[in-house]
């Protein structure tokens, strides 16, 4: 590794506008942009993926391959990416800072407590939790209603056993009530530092959260409570995007981490235009799927700070395709060129997607040694019909060699298709049109069903004034429907959304569908229980 305040000056970024932690990490400073912030942009390139699967898709590796190479052929690039959440990390996904020849270092601290971005996030939610139920307990001045407090709390780990609580038990504790815990990612305030210009936006962003309702059913917020300057305090160093580099040497700015499945599911807009300014490409991505990270990427963090991505990488392998055509995960490994058949209307449907956007897409064929040259001539057969560029990437094993066949047709298509970028959906549609509206045009449902508690609740959100806001949709990402199994591209069936909530300071509504759980659970198997710390520090089974 080089040392970061090495890379930083590779990239331009002189030593006074770091923080730097150790070595091999830093944060940037606001300084940085106040110098940057006259430059013009590079060009915004996300990489995004088909429905992932439990063989893995490598969007993330794919992200830093496609960087790396890029910079080798002599095109200055910047990646941004999200932070790894811990719980994931012990629970069944593992580390997540790509793998083989295309990872972000050092991996280690980044998969752990890096520079304590999300404890900082923790802790700011955890202080508003405090706050309220301190107010209840000291006369309720507000007059919120207990049973009507929409703020939970929240950590950094899968915890099903946290879902519901009881607070307030026991002489002397304050009100009894339900509440919850969030997995961090899944935190407002997680997204509001996301979506945040700087501080003073910040700040704003904060006081406007709605904690709940008081007894005349108006929202009450953050700023009524007296919260936003102490959770601003916290979140001093956290706001600050934090450099890292591949392991080539290419710097990668990795900053805040909402899940795309019950999230916006994107790396902060602080993040991302400094790399713009720093970069003549940066390659970002977002989370999971392209229904549901691309697309928030699209519609939330485009639509709200007027960013014009240049095109869109979308991530497949055989083995997904594979797997979305019917194969079992045990038999990926072998040729089935029926069943890929099959699978790959998962990815003409994502490609579609994408291009009503307005963006340009060209596919990633993420290479397993088990792929055949059958399947490969198959999946590069169905992108000539959909009339996309496909190249092979061999990051993991290669590096920036494996990707610049990748990296060329990404400048080819950058030069010679322009984007025209526009949101799915125009603002002013009711919330309901413009869920109708992601579930038919890109989900291929039918209809929506609601429960009659969502029902009220967007209604409720109408009039308050909050109609205009997009929605953030919440589903299981495996599918393009709201039910795990139901792989490939299905069509005719019903979305069905449970509950509703408002992020107000993120700006958007948050639309729970299926049995979605803001609060996952650790698997059977936990990768925590097969870690181990050795004698000489080293970590064994994270990655």
């Amino acid at each position: 590794m080089k040392r970061i305040i090495d890379v930083a000056k590779e990239a331009g970024i002189e030593e006074e506008h770091l923080e730097t932690y150790g070595k091999y990490k830093a944060k940037l400073n606001p300084s940085l942009w106040e110098q940057l912030k006259d430059r013009p942009n590079g060009k915004l390139v996300l990489v995004t993926a088909m429905n992932p699967t439990p063989a893995g898709e490598g969007k993330t590796l794919t992200t830093i391959g496609l960087a790396q190479a890029l910079n080798t052929m002599g095109h200055k690039t910047v990646a941004a990416l999200r932070e790894p959440s811990l719980g994931p990390c012990f629970g069944m996904k593992g580390g997540a800072t790509g793998g083989g020849q295309a990872q972000i270092v050092p991996a280690e601290d980044i998969n752990l407590h890096f520079t304590g971005d999300i404890h900082a996030i923790s802790a700011a939610h955890n202080l508003l939790s405090a706050m309220i139920d301190n107010h209840l307990f000291h006369g309720n001045a507000l007059r919120l209603k207990p049973d009507r407090i929409v703020w939970k709390r929240t950590v950094d780990m899968n915890d099903r056993s946290l879902r519901s609580i009881v607070t307030g038990l026991g002489t002397g504790n304050g009100a009894v009530r339900e509440s919850g815990f969030l997995i961090t990612s899944a935190s407002e305030v997680m997204a509001v530092l996301c979506l945040s210009e700087n501080m003073d936006d910040l700040k704003v962003r904060l006081g406007r959260m709605v904690i709940g309702y008081n007894e005349a059913g108006e929202a009450v917020t953050a700023e009524e409570l007296h919260a936003v300057e102490a959770m601003a305090v916290l979140l001093r160093e956290a706001l600050k995007p934090n450099l890292v580099q591949t392991l080539e040497g290419t710097p990668v700015i990795v900053h805040g981490g909402p899940f795309a499945n019950i999230a916006h599911g994107c790396s902060s807009l602080m993040g991302t235009k400094l790399a713009l300014k720093l970069g003549e490409v940066v390659v970002t991505e977002a989370g999971f799927g392209a229904e549901l990270g691309a697309e928030k990427f699209f519609d939330i963090k485009c639509r709200q700070s007027g960013l014009q991505p240049d095109a869109a990488v979308l991530v497949v392998t055989a083995k997904a395709l594979k797997y979305n055509g019917g194969v079992a995960k045990h038999e990926l490994d072998a040729e089935n060129l029926e069943q890929l058949q099959l699978g790959l209307a998962n990815m003409s449907r994502h490609v579609r997607n994408l291009q009503k956007f307005g963006v340009p897409v060209l596919v990633a064929i993420n290479h397993f040694v088990t792929d055949s040259e059958a399947e490969l001539d198959l999946i590069f057969s169905e992108c000539r019909k959909l009339g996309v560029p496909a190249e092979l990437s061999q990051v993991w094993a290669h590096g920036s060699q494996g990707g610049e066949k990748l990296a060329q047709s990404l400048l080819n298509l950058l030069q010679e298709d322009k984007a025209h970028f526009a949101p799915l959906y125009d603002h002013t549609l009711d919330l309901q049109a413009k869920i109708s509206v992601i579930a038919k045009e890109l989900y291929g449902a039918a209809e929506v069903a609601y429960t009659p508690a969502a029902k009220r609740a967007l209604a409720g959100m109408e009039q308050l004034g909050f109609g205009q806001l997009p929605v953030c949709m919440a589903k299981t990402p495996y599918s393009f429907s709201d039910q795990p199994s139901l792989l490939g591209a299905p069509e005719g069936f019903t979305i069905h959304v449970s509950s509703v909530s408002l992020s107000a300071g993120a700006g958007f509504v948050v639309v729970e569908t299926g049995n979605t759980m803001t609060m996952p659970g650790l698997p059977k198997s936990p990768a925590a229980e097969h870690m181990s710390l050795e004698a000489d520090g080293s970590i064994q089974g994270l990655m």
